[in-house]
């Protein structure tokens, strides 16, 4: 093994803020290891999930047989992480409706998904930095996993769950610093899922540095649902059902989500109520920077 690949990845975020009224979710984190020989694992999907569709909850099902039959770890837990407003993409909602759709989509269709609002409830945070917020809370302040009924504890391996497109960005020159991609793919590894049409044998070779830390995993049903498609069809006033989860569909209907350019009057207002509310903390800080 090369000395590059023994480099140690660049130091842990150790100190975060938390949004308002936050409490990190564990009511489906598994605390006891079925299986003490081995090693915890929590799967971490960041993305804008706007809308979440089926193929985003796929996800965590085809990763976790994979994990099951090729891997030494047992899977704790899972965890959405909705991007922040801040991010700023297209036909981004509110992270308000993100979050309650998101909610609706775990808690309904799934037994072990949570929706961690960390990340969406305030400014852009990388995607590091992100990782290292789950590594805190669950192996710094909850202290990792036992490995039977108040027994010893194992820490949990954090590791990010995404498509394959996410994987064709960290390969392109300039989109990613190296120190993420370090900190990324050297400390926590990444599960990805192929998506139609990409090339991921090109995309791996440039990223051969941490190859040990890329687990690819192969979709045997294709599937090709998207958030884009998915706002694209009802801009036109088509039917999204069976592409969505149904509490997410009627979500969306009742809140007239997706009906332009993705930026309802309802996900307006609720940008507007968040700016406000950043414009009287800014308003605070100043004045008491003036005292």
């Amino acid at each position: 093994m090369s000395a590059e690949m023994n480099a140690s990845p660049p130091p842990r975020t150790t100190e975060f803020t938390n949004p308002p009224n936050y409490s990190f979710p564990t009511h489906r984190l598994a605390h006891v290891l079925r299986n003490p020989e081995k090693q915890p694992l929590v799967l971490v999907a960041c993305g804008s999930f706007s809308p979440i569709t089926y193929l985003h909850l796929r996800m965590f099902e085809m990763a976790k047989d994979y994990v099951r039959q090729n891997t030494d770890f047992e899977i704790v837990g899972g965890y959405l992480s909705p991007v922040s407003d801040q991010y700023k993409k297209p036909g981004l909602v509110s992270a308000y409706h993100r979050v309650n759709m998101c909610n609706l989509a775990a808690e309904q269709t799934s037994q072990w998904l949570m929706v961690d609002p960390w990340e969406a409830f305030q400014s852009y945070q990388r995607t590091a930095v992100v990782l290292d917020h789950f590594e805190h809370e669950i192996n710094t302040r909850l202290g990792g996993i036992a490995t039977a009924n108040g027994g010893e504890k194992k820490p949990a391996r954090i590791m990010l769950l995404a498509g394959s497109d996410l994987i064709a960005t960290m390969s392109e020159p300039g989109v990613w610093s190296e120190r993420d991609l370090d900190h990324i793919l050297g400390r926590y590894g990444v599960l990805i899922i192929e998506r139609a049409g990409a090339d991921m044998d090109q995309a791996i070779d440039s990223l051969s540095r941490w190859r040990h830390n890329i687990h690819l995993i192969h979709q045997l049903v294709q599937n090709d649902v998207s958030s884009t498609k998915i706002r694209l069809f009802l801009r036109r006033g088509l039917s999204v059902r069976y592409l969505l989860p149904a509490p997410v569909v009627e979500y969306i209907e009742e809140h007239g989500l997706y009906t332009d350019d993705g930026l309802s009057k309802s996900a307006a207002a609720g940008a507007v109520a968040a700016e406000k509310e950043k414009g009287k903390e800014k308003e605070a800080s100043t004045s008491t920077a003036a005292s």
